[in-house]
């Protein structure tokens, strides 16, 4: 069956995809999306969750790519403050501490400081925190400030050898939300938003594209026009170009894995610990769900990315290891409650290891074959929305009229209040839906923002909200879900909507999964 023909063809339902779908839309161009599985169900929930300017990219001199990932910080803050929040990190410092040893920086040291051995000295991490600071205009964020461990209370959990820290801004995100308040808000200026949809090909056909897809599900296929397409596939970029739209690039994608683990809550604090090993690395130790933490991210290459990343036996051993060099009580396996992988695609730009592959996006339009396709390497979390504005720079010149940019400091669905107001929006949800536990309403807000009203309705009483499946989740929310965010199973519910999964036993997801499952042979049948 034949559809119309659109402007926009994008490819891919991840924070990429989804970002140019909304910038798109709200520019007046007719946009479909189609994601193979359930969107953000590759690399884009399985970040580590942070909003940052990447501290450590300045070894590596990635002066650009910090200062737009910093000046974005506040912009995205603003759009998304119940998603998005401040967190402040606190990076201990001890004179062994040692640079990765193929960084730009590193390799200046060891010629002009040869008797450092590779280590960071304390100067040199302080400059580096003033550019963090200055570079990005910061006016909501605080600044950096030095701390004594040895009376501050985010020493306690810390081993006594660590004396002094340092301690700056960034930000923490909901990164699969942050998703699907893209496609939500690119569904509502006009977009089609197609999940579990997968690309069997694409071929140029007098002057745009035509493009085979096949509904998962139900396994009919459909063909679509579009004058353009977007190839946003993330880690399977490289495939679409070799195998779906077999067109010649010399551009690639760089692999690389980073896993996580999660623990039982390490510490009572609300910040957030940045260590450095003595191999070079960084990891993070986050306050996670309210009961958790987060620690992580591994750098390994990964080769085939049908293949599903995991955390690997020896990555979990190498995150408790690197964690315990900084922690007085050591974790051990049996404290891991939960871990998860994902896969960057970075572009490859030939650097001799995945820690030193950059971060920064890479946009390529061919249009050789008198139709265009963009296709999109790399990028980051963090700058997502200037890369879609960057991927609108390359797409207008096709589209003569097209209105310009809009997205910086317009709101996602929900995140119409100040940065400041979260607590204020609990207290007024609590207030006005009294049956709700200081846990609940601030999960909702959290989550919902502001249509977290529309998520409760009219509800007087929890019964009112249907049946519960544990851990505050309810009928009435799981509708919302499957009807405005396009959730099909309780996977897509407990890991990417919401991390509810941490607190679900084995039973209570298998009657979610039953009960979604129900709802949806009830709405097809009604729909026949």
């Amino acid at each position: 069956m034949s559809q119309s023909e659109t402007d926009l063809f994008i490819i891919g339902g991840g924070i990429n995809g989804c970002g140019i779908a909304r910038d798109a839309a709200g520019r007046g161009l007719t946009v479909t999306l189609a994601e193979m599985n359930d969107l953000a169900s590759a690399t884009s929930s399985a970040s580590t969750k942070l909003f940052h300017g990447g501290l450590r990219y300045l070894e590596y001199f990635e002066v650009r790519l910090v200062r737009e990932a910093l000046v974005e910080r506040e912009t995205l803050l603003r759009a998304m403050p119940h998603i998005s929040w401040p967190m402040r990190f606190v990076l201990p410092y001890h004179p062994d501490m040692r640079f990765e040893g193929e960084t730009p920086t590193s390799k200046l040291l060891n010629t002009v400081m040869p008797w450092m051995k590779g280590r960071r000295p304390a100067w040199l991490i302080r400059l580096g925190l003033f550019m963090y600071d200055n570079l990005g205009g910061r006016k909501i964020l605080p600044g950096t400030s030095t701390l004594d461990l040895r009376t501050a209370p985010e020493g306690a959990p810390i081993e006594d050898r660590f004396e002094k820290a340092y301690e700056y801004s960034d930000c923490w995100i909901e990164d699969s939300r942050l998703v699907v308040l893209n496609a939500r808000d690119a569904e509502a200026r006009g977009a089609q938003i197609l999940t579990r949809t997968k690309v069997l090909s694409a071929a140029r056909v007098e002057g745009g594209w035509e493009i085979v897809v096949e509904d998962r599900d139900s396994g009919e296929q459909r063909t679509h026009r579009t004058k353009m397409l977007v190839n946003a596939g993330g880690p399977w970029v490289g495939d679409i170009i070799q195998q779906k739209v077999r067109i010649n690039s010399t551009e690639g994608v760089r692999l690389v894995r980073g896993s996580h683990i999660v623990t039982k809550r390490l510490f009572d604090h609300d910040k957030c610990y940045f260590f450095q090993g003595t191999d070079g690395r960084i990891i993070f130790a986050i306050p996670y769900e309210t009961d958790f933490t987060l620690i992580g991210t591994t750098d390994a290459e990964h080769v085939n990315p049908d293949e599903k990343p995991s955390c690997t036996p020896e990555e979990k051993r190498y995150l408790i290891a690197f964690a315990n060099q900084y922690f007085k009580q050591d974790i051990g396996e049996e404290d891991v409650v939960w871990s998860y992988s994902g896969v960057r695609p970075l572009y490859d730009d030939g650097a001799s290891s995945a820690t030193a592959a950059t971060r920064d996006y890479t946009l390529k339009v061919d249009d050789a074959g008198g139709a265009p396709i963009l296709n999109i390497f790399g990028g980051k979390i963090t700058t997502y929305r200037r890369l879609a504005e960057s991927a609108l720079e390359k797409i207008v010149p096709y589209f003569p009229g097209t209105s310009g940019a809009w997205t910086a400091g317009k709101a996602l669905p929900g995140g119409d209040f100040g940065v400041d107001e979260v607590d204020r929006l609990v207290a007024r949800l609590a207030k006005e839906y009294p049956f709700l536990t200081p846990f609940w309403a601030k999960r909702l807000v959290r989550a919902y923002g502001t249509d977290a009203w529309l998520v409760l309705g009219e509800a007087k009483d929890e019964a009112a909200l249907g049946e519960g499946f544990g851990a505050t989740l309810t009928a009435r929310e799981i509708e919302w879900l499957m009807d405005r965010e396009w959730a099909r199973t309780a996977e897509d519910v407990i890991w990417r909507r919401n991390k509810l999964g941490l607190r679900l036993d084995d039973g209570q997801v298998a009657r979610l999964d039953e009960w979604m499952a129900e709802r949806r042979a009830s709405l097809a049948h009604a729909a026949e």
